[in-house]
């Protein structure tokens, strides 16, 4: 039987075909997206150059007469219209990251998955991308192909584009807005004006492709609805809770990054609900997910707010925050769980219990998120601080308040009072309050009067016996020597 697949002149005309039918998607695909894209006039937008850092102006300028395309993208542009000060600005260009080393002195290239220019100001950093395109099969010259995993995760894509590409190829259509400092207009792609305008957080693009793509875009997407107090878009909401398992993939000292960025930015409450509700939150802490109650009122579970409205206060002020202090607050209560099963199991001192017990869960707790050693050794001390705070005879207390995590001790302290409502704790935490803000003297007299605190017996000391026999004589022992 002759079969028309095996025939080379109907391949021909069939890949003939299929790339006439591809021209025909594309060119349909460009227009559709010509279509979309709006031109803001500088009068009915409310950035100005003032807003913009001069370090961004001067990359913007520089770019433009080189003959290069530049604009100004991403959460600067999204702040600036929001009336917000951004923390930092992007530039988006048609330069490739070589043209911009060769072009500026002050350059250096970074990253792996797509390569970026960071032009340096002192300690100001302008972050410039050069467009990206859409995906491509990998090829022999691979420095504008992509590379995906079997999971869909992108592992490189290093894929240049145009202007047009670059707003399709971002995350979230607020995101994607462009300005020019050449004619100080806006533009706008995928709807992103309406959606800010609306408070809408809309994912670009098919939802579980993109999340598939990169899972760290689901923090993000809850991480910008809790920062701008926005909602989330049903389609962009819905593939959330089936996919959050997917960050079980990503390294663990990104998501360290990713951690701080959702807690540690002055709007961590209300992510970590968010958090809870589309089930990021396990992935991130399976210790403390394993502890949460139905009604959400156990002793961990309130200290995890507190702490987190604690520290968003904290930046509110302008105060510094540690996440080591953060993370000790946020997994005391496990830990201490941990401890006291450990002591009546093994019959280990409830020291060396707590000791086993710290180990064990800053272990698991590192297996998901790659806390680093220096945070690590902060919140041992700070942990061990607790089983000192009610030791105050003597000396202790001076010697205590000494300590360099002395302070984060304490005020974990003071949280658990809180907390727990404990009467003894909330005694304690006075106590100390009340100590660290007196003079010497008082001092003195507060440590003379914890009549009520009696300090610890030191158990007697058991006399040693002497070797029986006749006693040596002392020369003996020297004329060895």
């Amino acid at each position: 039987m002759f079969s028309l697949s095996r025939c080379p002149i109907f391949t021909r005309v069939a890949n003939f075909c299929r790339r006439v039918l591809k021209r025909d998607e594309e060119a349909f695909e460009e227009v559709e997206t010509e279509s979309l894209m709006t031109v803001i006039p500088r009068e009915s937008h409310n950035i100005s150059r003032k807003d913009i850092s001069e370090n961004a102006l001067k990359v913007l300028y520089r770019l433009n007469k080189a003959g290069y395309e530049a604009y100004l993208v991403g959460g600067g542009v999204r702040d600036l219209l929001l009336g917000k000060k951004p923390k930092d600005f992007d530039v988006t260009t048609n330069a490739t990251p070589e043209q911009m080393r060769k072009l500026f002195r002050n350059c250096r290239l970074v990253g792996r998955r797509f390569r970026l220019a960071h032009v340096m100001f002192g300690p100001e950093v302008i972050e410039v991308a050069t467009f990206r395109g859409h995906h491509q099969e990998e090829s022999e010259d691979d420095r504008n192909s992509s590379q995906r995993g079997q999971n869909g995760m992108l592992l490189r894509d290093n894929i240049f584009g145009s202007i047009e590409d670059d707003a399709q190829r971002r995350d979230l259509t607020i995101n994607s807005l462009y300005y020019s400092v050449a004619d100080f207009t806006v533009r706008d792609y995928v709807g992103g004006l309406q959606d800010l305008q609306e408070g809408i957080i809309r994912l670009i693009g098919d939802p579980e492709t993109r999340y598939r793509e990169d899972p760290v875009r689901m923090l993000r997407v809850v991480r910008f609805a809790a920062k701008l107090e926005m909602r989330i878009a049903p389609e962009t909401a819905e593939p959330i809770p089936r996919l959050a398992t997917l960050l079980n993939d990503i390294p663990p000292a990104r998501l360290f990054e990713e951690s701080l960025k959702l807690l540690q930015a002055g709007y961590g409450y209300r992510t970590y609900q968010m958090l809870r509700e589309y089930q990021l939150f396990q992935p991130l802490f399976p210790t403390l997910a394993r502890h949460f109650t139905e009604k959400g009122d156990s002793p961990m579970e309130r200290m995890v707010a507190q702490v987190l409205k604690n520290t968003d206060t904290r930046l509110h002020n302008e105060m510094r925050v540690n996440p080591a202090f953060l993370f000790a607050a946020m997994f005391w209560y496990p830990q201490l769980e941990s401890a006291e099963q450990i002591a009546q199991e093994s019959g280990l001192t409830y020291y060396d219990a707590f000791a086993l017990s710290m180990n064990e869960t800053l272990d698991e707790a590192c297996r998901a998120l790659a806390i680093p050693k220096r945070i690590t050794t902060l919140i041992r001390d700070i942990w061990q601080l607790q089983l000192r705070m009610s030791r105050r005879h003597g000396k202790r207390a001076w010697k205590l308040m000494e300590h360099p995590k002395f302070r984060a001790a304490y005020d974990l302290l003071a949280l658990r009072a809180e907390v727990e409502n404990n009467h003894e704790l909330q005694r304690l935490s006075q106590w100390w309050g009340e100590f660290q803000s007196a003079v010497p003297v008082q001092q003195k007299t507060m440590l003379n009067t914890l009549g009520d605190d009696p300090a610890p017996r030191r158990k007697p000391r058991r006399p040693r016996r002497r070797p029986s026999g006749p006693r040596r004589d002392s020369s003996s022992n020297n004329s060895a020597s």
